[in-house]
């Protein structure tokens, strides 16, 4: 048993993050004067745990431009090799590693066929920052636990800072700054998740569930679940849920749920006493939860405090098999898909 890799590297994120704030002004500026004009939309692409960060950032960019967000596919490039025109619109690229060679590729041809196109990167010099016009480096040192921890919640908060640029969005200015201090009041305290990583050791299968601005955060708990434990965690929108995959959910399987306050709260905690009246054990993840998240965080920045949470219920999960959660089975730290 280790994770003293994984510890350590969640253990940076408050600093992590503070750094970050640092250039929030040089890193909005730098956006806008790029955009184009009209702007019609944008595009992300992303593989891996970055897909998750872009599915927050398609929340927070769409609420703030009104203009269409999409995420890419990449084999619509690299595989069937169409031609896409993108005049007028923003590719953002995330990366942790900026070595993914089809992440690289997509950026690059974006940029080729019309795009503004940007890196959100850990790596300055990697091949992905070389494609873009714009790179949002992290900064974050380097990662050597296989799971993304300190790249990720950065990854996010990267994001809301491009976000910003774009047009009004769903927090106060201050709220980003409390968010380094609020990481770190979560990271001391640990001894829930410890707790609760007893009841998930003994699961079968996990669903994570959340929706809307949260649904990034607990795709990326489902992964870091699997990661690092090897149990069958897949994550599930409340919404589609409703729509057949419920069906399956019997008092067998494990039910991780995430939900801060604001439009998406009543549904989603009416859906946890559903599924506990039918007898399917639920950790609530969210500011009344067992794994708690402070109640006057703006629920758009919510997703970097729940993912603290997970990446906390995933190591100690995975301290409680027995297993090394720094490097799991069958998994590199980068993946060199095509």
């Amino acid at each position: 048993m280790s994770g003293v890799t994984m510890a350590a590297e969640m253990a940076e994120q408050p600093v992590v993050l503070s750094a970050l704030l640092e250039r929030r002004d040089r890193i909005r500026s730098a956006l806008q004067l790029m955009l184009p004009s009209p702007l019609c939309g944008a595009t992300l692409v992303a593989r891996g745990s970055s897909d998750h960060a872009a599915r927050y950032a398609r929340y927070v960019f769409e609420i703030a431009m009104l203009r269409p967000v999409s995420l890419a596919a990449p084999s619509i490039h690299t595989i069937y090799g169409a031609r896409v025109r993108c005049d007028g619109y923003l590719a953002v690229a995330i990366s942790q590693s900026g070595r993914t060679p089809e992440v690289v590729r997509v950026l690059r041809e974006m940029g080729e066929a019309g795009a503004a196109t940007v890196a959100v990167v850990n790596h300055g010099d990697s091949p992905l920052a070389q494609a873009a016009s714009l790179v949002v480096g992290l900064e974050a040192g380097e990662e050597r636990a296989v799971p993304a921890t300190k790249t990720f919640t950065a990854t996010l908060l990267a994001l809301a800072i491009l976000a910003e640029a774009l047009g009004p969005v769903p927090w106060d200015e201050a709220d980003l700054g409390r968010l380094p201090d609020a990481a770190e009041a979560l990271l001391d305290d640990a001894a829930p998740a410890r707790r609760l990583a007893e009841r998930l050791a003994g699961a079968d299968r996990v669903v994570v569930t959340a929706r809307g601005l949260l649904l990034g955060a607990a795709e990326e708990i489902a992964l870091k679940l699997r990661e690092t434990t090897g149990v069958f965690a897949e994550a599930l929108s409340v919404a589609d849920m409703r729509h057949g995959p419920i069906a399956a959910v019997t008092p067998g399987v494990l039910v991780v749920s995430v939900s801060a306050p604001g439009p998406a709260a009543s549904g989603i905690e009416a859906f946890e006493d559903e599924l506990s009246s039918r007898g399917v054990e639920v950790i609530r993840i969210g500011p009344a939860g067992d794994l708690r998240l402070p109640a006057a965080m703006p629920e758009a920045l919510q997703p970097v405090l729940a993912t603290i949470r997970g990446q906390q219920l995933a190591l100690a999960t995975a301290q409680a098999l027995g297993l090394d959660p720094d490097h799991p089975a069958g998994l590199t730290k980068v993946t060199l898909t095509h």
